[in-house]
């Protein structure tokens, strides 16, 4: 897979604010795919001054690995919340690049639009490389939301500033819910049903649990 990405990395905080300010304007946040017969997971660890970003692609919906790629970038961006994706995306695009089979749908360790800006990695993500994809993150960035009912996929909507930014999911009995927005190309309601539809024993959907496993342990669990 060879994403096609004509993008500035920033320099300073102007600029990459600048930058997330376009990429929102580009965000889609309706259904805008066909048929989805793979699904990755993307996420980033660190080593060093070095971004380690790991994608594992699955058949969808047996949940099958069919292929997995690791790519290291130095980081070009200081550490800054809310900019987390201009020190992780240079590394994501490089493992992205390096996939046999392509993903048809993206679910990102990370925010959406339930970010600040609107512009979480799974927006970034997903406009440079017009790929649908989802946010899915294991802590609260920004928003509030009402108590979730003790009940498998269980929902309701995460606010910030009155508008809808993406919702808090209960994926399992008795554990902490996930937080999953819109990335690109995708519903909310429909992000929801994807992230869902590959939860299995754990509170992590497969795709993310296979991509943090293989960014930390440089290996994919079984």
């Amino acid at each position: 897979m060879t994403p096609s990405v004509n993008h500035p990395w920033p320099t300073d905080l102007d600029e990459a604010r600048a930058i997330q300010e376009q990429i929102r304007a580009q965000v889609i946040t309706h259904d805008a795919f066909g048929t989805i017969r793979t699904i990755a997971g993307v996420d980033t660890g660190y080593s060093g001054d070095s971004a380690l970003a790991a994608v594992v692609t699955l058949a969808f919906p047996s949940l099958q690995t069919l292929d997995y790629a690791v790519a290291r970038r130095q980081i070009g961006f200081p550490y800054i919340p809310g900019y987390l994706s201009f020190r992780e995306a240079p590394a994501v695009l490089d493992a992205l690049a390096s996939l046999h089979i392509a993903p048809d749908l993206l679910i990102c360790d990370g925010h959406g639009l339930a970010h600040p800006r609107r512009c979480g990695i799974a927006c970034h993500i997903g406009v440079l490389t017009d790929l649908p994809s989802i946010g899915c993150a294991k802590s609260l960035l920004v928003g509030v939301h009402d108590p979730l009912p003790d009940v498998r996929g269980a929902w309701t909507p995460l606010r910030y500033h009155d508008e809808v930014v993406g919702a808090a999911v209960r994926t399992r009995p008795g554990v902490r819910p996930v937080y999953v927005s819109v990335g690109h190309r995708v519903s909310l309601e429909t992000a929801i049903q994807f992230v869902m539809a590959c939860v299995t024993r754990y509170r992590l959907p497969e795709t993310t649990r296979a991509a943090d496993a293989l960014a930390s342990h440089g290996r994919i669990p079984r």
